[in-house]
């Protein structure tokens, strides 16, 4: 089994965190979105992982080290590929074309997941779904009496179905997708200027291809800072009952509300932190009150209340707790 992670995507709706920092390598409770899709992938193929490909655009040897380490932390060889111009879904799965052979997992990393199946029991190529409220802002599947998927429509402008593609895609064949992908770009096929997965799906489908979907237990949206600080908030909850706080943390006269997560040289000082609350290595909080929010490494939080937010990295943030006197029917907003 291989792994292929698209995410050279600019994260532009996550900006101010993605100008220095890839969004697949912001954290969730503690790890980045990206290594959290990786373990939870790795779970549900129900075999050995051979190789993970990362396709990047130039985000510098740093990110490409932590990503190979990612890989390796699951057992797997870390490959990285590059993508230089956004020319859609189809054409960045192309770039990692060298791991296209045997059974693939695509998986495009501003999504995770949780699942109760496992590939090993998968006889089908298997698309991830999700039911949605509103279909029109996702590519949806329709689906036969057989469960098999009939048709693939992107964004409907009328209702077609609710079940939305998450990103996340098994082939058995990866050496068939291949082709069905360079077809798309020796033929110029696009959709809106870009090449598109959904065009080379349909083409297998009119193949004799059998899709069939993979329904998952919760689907989580890493896309802007409100779904990704309550990612953060449900991913707490899954791992609630492991260890959390970093034994070389700094607990002082503080108050912590489980779940939490607090890293290595973290310091907390006459505070309450929780819940829902990440915490990075060597940040500091002190007289503050922090709930539901990601805080990452080596920042300062000082006299604050912080809630539903997100803090970067070696950033400050200094509020104004004040020492009031107020009197009877007062009301201060």
């Amino acid at each position: 089994m291989k792994i292929i992670i698209p995410m050279a995507g600019m994260g532009k709706r996550m900006r101010p965190h993605t100008l220095t920092v890839p969004k697949p390598l912001v954290p969730i409770a503690g790890k980045p979105i990206v290594e959290r899709l990786v373990e939870d992938i790795v779970k549900v193929c129900g075999q050995p992982v051979e190789e993970i490909a990362f396709i990047i655009g130039q985000f510098g040897a740093e990110v490409e080290k932590t990503l190979i380490t990612i890989a390796e932390g699951q057992g797997a060889k870390g490959s990285i590929f590059h993508q230089d111009k956004a020319l859609g879904t189809a054409h960045a799965i192309l770039c990692a074309q060298d791991c296209l052979d045997g059974e693939v997992v695509v998986a495009f990393a501003d999504t995770l997941f949780k699942a109760d199946f496992s590939l090993a029991d998968a006889k089908e190529n298997t698309i991830w779904v999700q039911q949605v409220e509103d279909p029109a802002a996702f590519g949806v599947v329709k689906l036969d009496a057989h469960n098999h998927i009939t048709e693939f429509v992107e964004k409907p402008e009328t209702f077609v179905s609710d079940l939305a593609i998450i990103g996340i895609y098994y082939f058995k064949d990866g050496a068939y997708l291949k082709r069905e992908l360079q077809f798309l770009l020796d033929n110029n096929i696009t959709d809106k200027g870009e090449y598109q997965l959904t065009n080379a799906l349909e083409n297998m489908k009119n193949q004799g291809t059998v899709f069939v979907p993979g329904q998952v237990a919760e689907w989580l949206d890493c896309g802007n800072k409100a779904s990704t600080v309550y990612t953060n908030q449900r991913y707490l909850e899954f791992i609630k009952d492991t260890d959390l706080i970093d034994s070389s943390a700094t607990i002082t006269n503080s108050v912590i509300v489980p779940p939490v997560y607090i890293s290595a040289g973290a310091v907390i000082k006459d505070s309450v932190v929780g819940p829902h609350v990440s915490v990075g290595k060597g940040t500091k909080i002190t007289n503050s009150v922090v709930k539901n929010s990601i805080i990452q490494q080596q920042t300062e939080v000082k006299d604050a209340l912080v809630a539903d937010s997100m803090l970067g990295n070696h950033a400050i943030y200094h509020g104004r707790f004040a020492d009031l006197s107020v009197g009877d029917y007062n009301v201060i907003k």
